[in-house]
């Protein structure tokens, strides 16, 4: 669901808290016993009576007095702690998210405060920057298509519907879109609402132009093997969900259409989801690319949105 390096990100940012709280937490502990005799005595307490309890519990005895008496000396020591102007809870790991105690997890399900930050870092990570907080399906404009005649604005209202189901039922129905048409038709903004529905219920996203894919898979292709670097190539592969803009404007040699091939049967092999947007006709996409390629986004695993003879609303703002 989340990328690798995304999920380690965050899970060490949510480790390295939890590892800040408790070292604040003994700093004041160390405070407080130099304070105080008093509390000294009652940690020294504690620490024998949490090997009484140890003990007891292995040759079966009753721990009910052991553990009152354990909860007095707490009891006392936050009344001492109150009594020299702290906190009851000054000792206490203050963690970020009491939930988890930034843990992450609660009863081996992750919690809240992770997930929600994962969703952040994929929103960031996705490569669509700002659109994702201006476009979305609730301000998609549906009427502005009545313009271009009844046929076009019935095309795209279907459109909308296929995208906006895609979205909804995203993982539990496993599948591909390609659109197709004219610049300036809508086709980003529907593709940033389709990666906006699908970030907040916690998948990611990448979104790239098939440029800019093109240039990570010959990084990874003619990198030096003495300089090691991390493939730039690979979270395409992975991601659950790849928008791959463009389609059509890279350049292509045999080498980018076999990494077009690869990136495209891969996604498909491991079932995982690509929505594919491109201004370039269908006739075009035949010419340029191998039938492979070609039957592949014309035939069953796509399902094409077509945005044919739309006008380019972005002229008329």
């Amino acid at each position: 669901m989340y990328i690798s390096g995304n999920y380690k990100k965050i899970k060490d940012e949510i480790e390295n808290r939890r590892m800040a709280a408790v070292a604040t937490a003994e700093l004041h502990n160390e405070q407080v016993r130099a304070e105080s005799a008093e509390i000294r005595e009652i940690d020294e307490e504690l620490t024998r009576t949490g090997l009484v309890i140890f003990r007891t519990a292995l040759a079966g005895g009753d721990l009910a007095p052991v553990r009152k008496r354990n909860q007095e000396l707490c009891e006392k020591r936050r009344a001492l702690l109150v009594s020299l102007g702290y906190g009851a809870d000054y000792t206490e790991p203050q963690y970020t998210c009491k939930r988890c105690s930034d843990t992450g997890y609660v009863d081996t399900q992750m919690c809240t405060c992770l997930r929600e930050a994962l969703i952040r870092e994929n929103f960031r990570t996705s490569g669509m920057g700002d659109l994702l907080e201006r476009q979305s399906f609730e301000n998609f404009d549906l009427e502005r298509y009545k313009k271009d005649g009844e046929d076009v604005y019935r095309r795209v209202k279907l459109n909308f519907s296929a995208a906006k189901a895609f979205a909804e039922s995203f993982r539990e129905k496993r599948g591909n879109l390609f659109l197709v048409g004219t610049t300036g038709a809508g086709k980003t903004h529907l593709t940033t609402a389709i990666a906006r529905a699908v970030l907040d219920r916690g998948f990611d996203v990448i979104y790239d132009t098939a440029q800019n894919i093109m240039a990570a898979f010959e990084h990874d292709r003619f990198r030096s093997g003495y300089q090691p670097s991390e493939s730039r190539a690979e979270k395409y592969m992975e991601c659950t969900l790849l928008i791959l803009d463009d389609l059509g404007t890279e350049f292509t040699n045999a080498f980018t259409v076999s990494c077009l091939y690869n990136l495209l049967n891969e996604r498909q092999n491991k079932g995982l989801s690509t929505v594919i947007s491109t201004n370039v006709s269908p006739a075009q996409l035949r010419d340029k690319y191998e039938d492979r390629i070609y039957s592949r986004l014309i035939g069953a695993d796509y399902q094409i949105l077509s945005f044919d003879k739309c006008s380019d609303f972005r002229l008329m703002r």
